[in-house]
């Protein structure tokens, strides 16, 4: 079976999964829970400050599209919708918490012996704490186009901006990103 076909069954199958969810079907909202919700975790983390909890946001998140999901009307969009719904959830958990300094997460590290991994994890940790430094806009965009994997149109709509803003926040996000890790080579 090759990869488009692949890609396109997942798709369909997901928006008969929408469809179940919109009629009531809890089995089904499990299901697409577990679909997205570590990457949705991992998009989340991005978000929030150190000290936010991200479970909360999550679990708002989930409770939201639980109670908004029969109000979806192009059930192949869900993806698009699901992430400003998170986006929503955490501004407003920061809100509440009046805390508007830098969205940052730290640096994750990897307790392994061999030498390869021990480069590997201070590759990581590098990287991270160059995306930390960088402004929640551009940090935001490029975790939805390379780690999502999102398309300019699909990041114009969770952000709210133009494909032709997307694109020029890509573009100086990536430039950002690469003149903080020179500076810390």
């Amino acid at each position: 079976m090759n990869a488009r076909f692949k890609e396109k069954a997942g798709q369909i199958y997901e928006q008969v999964l929408v469809l179940r969810c919109q009629t009531g079907d809890d089995a089904a909202f499990a299901e697409l829970l577990g679909r997205y919700e570590k990457r949705l975790g991992h998009y989340v983390r991005r978000l929030l400050h150190p000290a936010e909890s991200p479970e909360d946001v999550l679990q708002d998140t989930w409770l939201a599209v639980y109670r908004k999901l029969p109000e979806l009307r192009d059930v192949g969009s869900f993806k698009v919708w699901l992430y400003p719904v998170a986006r929503n959830a955490a501004v407003t958990r920061m809100r509440r918490r009046r805390d508007w300094a830098e969205l940052a997460q730290e640096p994750q590290t990897m307790a392994e012996s061999s030498e390869h991994t021990v480069v590997l994890a201070e590759d990581i940790a590098r990287l991270h704490a160059a995306l930390d430094r960088l402004s929640a806009g551009h940090r935001e965009a490029l975790t939805l186009r390379f780690l999502e994997e999102m398309s300019y149109e699909d990041i114009a709509c969770v952000v709210g901006c133009s494909v032709g803003t997307v694109r020029s926040r890509l573009h100086y996000a990536r430039q950002s990103l690469e003149r903080e890790l020179r500076g810390q080579s």
